[in-house]
């Protein structure tokens, strides 16, 4: 991206790029407003409760986190416009809604890694089945843990197999509870859409297989097919690699720890995906509290884990949709 002449360009272009920050079930619950200064623009980024997920998400946890990963990309893009960005998080308490304010006003010089981050935001996908090669060397494992780290999270690498399958069975059985009921599966209905769908939010079927892929250990994946004969034809099936296992963790449970977990998050994410790797996201097992418990006993050390994911060399490129930045934006 190359510098822009303004404060009022860099904060247009932060958020044409935020918008294809992740989300869960690609909600988008995200809004942003703009208001100029005598010497800059800030760029406010608040929840949309309206697209918080009542069922899976009763505490707005993952929204808290998806807002995060968007909060990440503002920062990233602002640099990357030449500007430096001075990010001010939960900014008022009499707002609940308004999670961050970024206020761009000094320039500053390019970095190279920003740069290269901010190359991936819109060409990073969620991986949806198994992998047809292994995860990443232990190098960039460790690339991975220190972008997590600079933002007060901790990225938990998951060798030991027992742990790994455990991690799996939850996940299977959070899954399997989750089908069972009926309030959360008209949620996950509505957030599928059906083939041929025009809508720009939700998990369309260019975003997953047409067959569900097994993995071994097995993690299971969500069911946005929903019964309907659609997804991705990804050809021949390919190899049941798991990927390597991670958990994203903080110490603390709160609105200001989501947030940070997600803005880690998105860190982990391009990161990874400059090298060429995607991650898998589970988060099934988090969203059922007893499960998410034992998660955080037996396996996080009492750290409150965030997100479960896998990471692997990708085959075939899924696609996925947002939302124009207009359209989430308030002037």
């Amino acid at each position: 991206m190359a510098a822009v002449t303004s404060a009022v360009e860099a904060a247009r272009e932060a958020i044409e790029a935020a918008v294809w920050a992740p989300s869960i079930h690609n909600t988008q619950p995200w809004r942003f407003s703009t208001e100029e200064l005598p010497d800059g623009m800030r760029i406010s980024l608040h929840a949309d409760p309206d697209r918080r997920l009542e069922v899976a998400d009763p505490d707005g946890r993952e929204l808290a986190i998806s807002c995060g990963t968007a909060l990440e990309v503002l920062r990233i893009a602002v640099l990357a416009g030449g500007f430096a960005p001075q990010v001010h998080t939960l900014p008022d308490p009499d707002r609940p809604g308004l999670l961050a304010d970024v206020t761009v006003r000094e320039r500053t010089e390019a970095a190279p890694d920003n740069e290269r981050l901010f190359e991936q935001v819109r060409r990073r996908r969620t991986h949806r089945g198994a992998f047809p090669s292994g995860g990443p060397p232990r190098h960039l494992l460790a690339a991975l843990v220190e972008e997590a780290r600079r933002e007060n999270a901790s990225l938990r690498v998951v060798t030991d197999t027992r742990e790994i399958t455990a991690l799996g069975a939850l996940t299977e059985t959070a899954e399997q509870f989750q089908r069972l009921d009926s309030a959360y599966q008209d949620e996950l209905d509505h957030w599928s859409p059906a083939f041929g769908s025009r809508r720009q939010d939700g998990v369309p079927d260019t975003a997953y297989p047409l067959e569900q892929q097994h993995t071994e250990p097995h993690f299971a994946q969500r069911d946005f097919g929903r019964g309907r004969d659609q997804g991705t034809d990804v050809g021949e099936e390919v190899p049941g690699v798991t990927g390597t296992v991670l958990v994203l963790e903080t110490d603390r449970d709160d609105r200001a720890a989501w947030i940070a977990a997600g803005q880690a998050l998105e860190r982990v994410l391009l990161r990874a995906a400059a090298d060429r790797y995607s991650a898998a996201l589970h988060t099934q097992a988090l969203e059922v509290p007893a499960t998410r418990e034992m998660i955080r006993q037996e396996i996080c050390q009492g750290r409150h884990p965030q997100v479960i994911m896998r990471l692997g060399r990708t085959g075939p490129a899924f696609t996925s949709t947002r939302r124009p930045a207009a359209e989430v934006t308030d002037d």
